[in-house]
């Protein structure tokens, strides 16, 4: 009775080893190449065929071997993450490329000791440590001992078997800014503001010699300032002369001192300049302009250095978005 008991004790201990084992560990069938592993993706064969293409499919799947140099990615040492070509999982990163001169991408680190396993490979009458994605288990090469420091590991790597994604490189956004007057700075924010490529506006007063104006103040035509705006934009998304542009297009510029009903030099056209070749800019498209003749008279509109602005009173600011008459 003892002895059974002490067999089936030791058959349940038996049995319970090697459902630990396949549970937890990789092996491959050498008979047919099928991969066998605990992996967090699972699909069928046929499944995997429609995914990949047949080179993908021959080395993920059937742990084939691409010749060497012939790879894309074997002399490639652009900045991003290379990932798992079957299942998008991040592998290695390209800050731990380098060229080993074996003909195949050489890592010296995973990203993390979990994205990868490792499985003992026998097959080609050699012993080899095989790499295995820990995603989805397809195969990805093979790992040595002959590496760079700090690691000394050299991970061999079938370009076929990855996916390369580019360091997304976040454009910095160029600045600069631009000056007009044009009459009431009201409808000219509001036009100003829906171009691509303005950043922000505001308006305010300048061109005068009165510090610290109020809008009662510039009113009265005493103070020389003008009714401006002034633009930061992007020059990479939009050009000064497209500004200059929309900017001859929301006034006449041929009227002096006015603007319609509006009178007084508060509402004089001026291009004022925030460097040289802003103001040979401006200089060359008048020229045009004039040459045109899209215009019946004379352009009155002035060129001058940029100078202190004055931001108006908040009520000013973005005008017709607050009062809601326009869309």
């Amino acid at each position: 009775m003892k002895s059974r008991i002490f067999f089936l004790i030791t058959l349940m201990v038996v049995v319970f080893g090697i459902a630990s084992l396949n549970a937890n560990f990789l092996f491959e069938d050498k008979t047919t190449g099928d991969l066998k592993v605990k992996t967090q993706i699972k699909k069928t064969d046929k499944e995997w065929k429609k995914t990949l293409t047949s080179k993908q499919y021959r080395i993920l799947r059937k742990s084939d071997t691409e010749r060497p140099f012939t790879g894309k990615y074997n002399m490639f040492f652009e900045d991003g993450t290379y990932l798992c070509a079957a299942c998008g999982a991040s592998l290695f990163n390209s800050e731990s490329k380098f060229d080993h001169g074996c003909g195949w991408p050489s890592f010296s680190a995973a990203i993390g000791s979990s994205r990868v396993e490792f499985h003992e490979d026998n097959s080609m009458f050699m012993k080899r440590i095989e790499v295995r994605c820990s995603t989805c288990g397809s195969h990805l090469g093979h790992v040595f001992d002959d590496g760079p420091a700090p690691t000394g590991d050299r991970f061999c790597i079938n370009s076929a078997a990855m996916e390369f994604k580019p360091t997304e490189v976040e454009k910095s956004i160029q600045q600069a800014k631009a000056t007009f007057a044009a009459g009431c700075f009201w409808g000219v924010e509001h036009n100003f503001r829906k171009i691509e490529g303005v950043l922000s506006t505001r308006v305010g007063y300048t061109g005068g010699d009165v510090k610290n104006p109020t809008y009662k103040l510039v009113c009265t035509g005493t103070t020389g300032h003008t009714e401006s705006i002034e633009i930061t934009f992007d020059p990479s998304s939009v050009s000064y002369k497209e500004l200059l542009g929309r900017f001859f297009s929301l006034h006449d510029p041929t009227q002096i001192n006015r603007q319609g009903p509006d009178i007084g030099t508060q509402y004089r056209s001026v291009i004022f300049y925030h460097s040289l070749s802003q103001k040979k800019e401006a200089e060359t498209f008048i020229r045009e302009l004039e040459g045109s003749n899209r215009f019946l008279k004379s352009i009155a509109t002035k060129i001058a250095p940029a100078d202190i602005f004055y931001e108006a009173e908040d009520y000013h600011q973005d005008y017709y978005e607050k009062i809601k008459i326009l869309k």
